[in-house]
């Protein structure tokens, strides 16, 4: 596409010969600017792929040490600039924030050549990325340390824990990808889909041919947020910056999708999970299964299970009374493992 062809362009005029640009941007527009005291920065991530992060710390009237630190783990699609208020949000109750881009999305390297495309190969790849993630942080992000995940960001989190990481201290995981919505299609169908597709060579084309193009989305139809000043900031960041932009998922996306929802199911491995962790889940959620994320809590050694009623997938830019609740439950979590300093 033609905003893919430029993208590549600029990015071949400001990267060095170790194909970094000097410093990692974040952008912005009125109404959606980054948050003060915040640096992006580039890192490698697994098979050497460029991924970006950004770090934020609170200003020293807000807390002259930080209580911790909290790691946003955003969902399909999502950049960093999509959580500019929640990032705003943590400062202000004290904490450093790590927010990054996962691969394959936002300004971190993207997998096909046509980058509206949303694809993935393996769950691996994406757990080695975050493990890459916090071993460059690690040395300048006061601990404890709190996963927030949404959706995709969320399974992901949950796996992370599961895989044994002991660094964090506990997790709030919003709307978590455990299983998708396959709509009137049963999943025996969709998984057979999958497979063919894959055997086939067709990893990297659009489920079912629909490339969903995000400048094509209204709020009248939209899955995600019954606020429709937050849907339109969003949207005018994105058309503000369409390098950011992701359209449907790809066959070998789908399969990323089902594969890691699989896994985190799996009863021994939610035992496993000794932290507090709090999924806080959207009644009204298109998306992935709610009855999935209620039965995955309460097999968490230490699970809570919330569900905001009238809410959207997205709880985190959903309408404030709604949205309130996400951060009550974070408030909760926070007091118990990062009590503020008096």
């Amino acid at each position: 596409t033609r905003r893919s062809s430029d993208l590549q362009i600029q990015e071949a005029r400001v990267t060095r010969q170790d194909g970094f640009s000097a410093q990692a941007p974040l952008m912005g527009v009125p109404g959606a600017t980054p948050p003060p005291g915040g640096k992006a920065d580039w890192f490698r991530g697994a098979g050497g792929l460029r991924l970006r992060a950004a770090f934020w710390k609170p200003s020293v009237l807000q807390a002259q040490t930080p209580r911790g630190t909290v790691v946003i783990s955003p969902g399909r699609t999502e950049p960093i600039e999509k959580y500019y208020e929640l990032i705003g949000n943590l400062l202000a109750r004290g904490f450093c924030v790590l927010a990054h881009d996962w691969r394959g999305q936002g300004l971190s390297a993207r997998l096909l050549p046509d980058r509206l495309r949303g694809h993935a190969r393996a769950v691996e790849e994406f757990l080695d990325d975050y493990a890459r993630l916090m071993d460059a942080y690690e040395a300048q992000a006061p601990k404890p340390w709190i996963m927030i995940g949404h959706s995709m960001g969320g399974v992901l989190n949950l796996l992370t824990l599961e895989g044994g990481d002991e660094r964090f201290a506990g997790a709030l995981l919003s709307s978590p990808m455990l299983r998708i919505k396959t709509g009137k299609r049963s999943m025996w169908s969709v998984r057979l889909a999958v497979r063919w597709a894959l055997r086939n060579g067709k990893g990297g084309d659009y489920v079912l041919d629909d490339a969903d193009d995000p400048f094509e989305h209204s709020f009248e139809e939209n899955a995600l947020t019954s606020d429709r000043d937050r849907y339109d900031l969003w949207h005018q960041q994105l058309y503000a910056c369409p390098h950011l932009a992701i359209g449907g998922p790809t066959w070998g996306w789908l399969s990323f999708g089902l594969d890691a929802g699989e896994r985190a199911l799996k009863p021994r491995a939610l035992k496993s999970v000794k932290v507090p962790v709090c999924v806080v889940q959207a009644s009204d959620d298109a998306l992935v299964w709610k009855q999935t994320a209620r039965w995955a809590a309460r097999r968490l050694g230490r699970g809570r299970y919330v569900e905001v009623e009238a809410a959207k997938h997205e709880v985190i830019l959903e309408r404030d009374e709604l949205r309130g609740v996400f951060l009550r439950e974070f408030d909760e979590l926070a007091d118990y493992l990062a009590p503020a300093r008096s």
